[in-house]
């Protein structure tokens, strides 16, 4: 099998010149470059890439932590990551948790064991109090905001995204309004949509809140419950295009019409909420990944915020 010095010997060139040239150096002349080129294409050449790594000491791969993978806000914001990765040159890997946080550490440790450059977590399950021991060996970055300084984070702000949510439903006219979530209240993102909530509308019934929302067939569920109560709420915002799409399709089915007798504010807009006309909040998650991207490879502790829009439509 032959090695770089059988490729140097053959090519007429120095060992470190044929590394300049399997590390993409730009300083090699092009007459050089194409010599060795040409000899490694005959000798059928292949680099130990992980011997390539330890003298670079980087590996080009980046890790995204994600609980899901099929889930439109998260896809959002890996479809940011390989927009950049691809462009760049870097391998990303995907990393699903399903919120579990020993496999979430486990992710980690793959910093420690230099599998990876750095880690991007879109959402996470443990406190940061257990993840920012890790940057001692690589750069982690977070797509929430978090004061640590080790870490860089590129963000929206949720809280202002819902409290302008509610506050749009509140001037339309709209006193009973419920909403929709992914986690319960152990997610700092559901946190922040109550605590929203409740600066715009005062308590919350318990009615009016449905978790466990991803997808239209829990929009279905979740329209049914909470059309079915005592007390019929008169507007829904939803965690998701997809969540809003099933609300909007079991209202009209049960012969409501959107907006007079159920206003829907979705989220992420997505394809099918821009087909239905729903009103969404937009956080502009493709964005956010690609900084996360660009922070990640940069080793840098940035904050970064992006910013929201609200794209009104014929739901409210």
């Amino acid at each position: 099998m032959a090695n770089i010095n059988d490729i140097a010997k053959r090519a007429g060139v120095s060992v470190s010149t044929v590394s300049r040239v399997l590390n993409n150096n730009p300083y090699v002349s092009e007459s050089k470059r194409a010599a060795v080129q040409s000899v490694i294409d005959e000798m059928d050449y292949t680099p130990n890439r992980l011997a390539v790594d330890l003298i670079r000491k980087e590996t080009r791969n980046i890790g995204v932590i994600m609980p899901y993978n099929n889930n439109q806000a998260f896809d959002q914001m890996l479809h940011g990551v390989l927009n950049r990765s691809v462009e760049l040159g870097y391998t990303v890997m995907v990393l699903p948790t399903k919120y579990n946080p020993e496999t979430e550490l486990n992710y980690l440790n793959m910093l420690k064991s230099k599998q990876l450059d750095a880690v991007i977590i879109t959402s996470r399950s443990n406190p940061w109090e257990l993840l920012t021991p890790f940057t001692k060996y690589g750069t982690i970055v977070s797509c929430e905001y978090t004061e640590h300084p080790e870490i860089g984070c590129a963000y929206m702000n949720r809280y202002a995204s819902f409290v302008e949510a509610f506050t749009l439903l509140k001037d339309k006219g709209h006193i009973r309004a419920a909403f929709t979530t992914a986690r319960g209240e152990e997610s700092n993102s559901t946190k922040l949509t109550i605590k929203a909530y409740q600066h715009v509308f005062g308590d919350l019934l318990p009615e009016y809140h449905v978790s466990n929302c991803y997808n239209i067939d829990d929009g279905v569920r979740a329209a049914q419950q909470l059309l079915t109560t005592h007390l019929r709420p008169t507007a829904v915002y939803a965690n998701g295009d997809e969540v809003a799409a099933g609300i909007y399709q079991y209202t009209r089915g049960a012969q409501l019409l959107v907006p007079d007798d159920l206003a829907i504010i979705g989220q992420e807009n997505q394809p099918v909420g821009i087909g239905l006309g729903l009103t969404t909040v937009d956080h502009r998650l493709v964005q956010v990944g690609e900084h996360a991207f660009n922070l990640a490879i940069h080793k840098s502790t940035d904050k970064i915020e992006i910013p929201y829009r609200v794209i009104v439509r014929q739901s409210t």
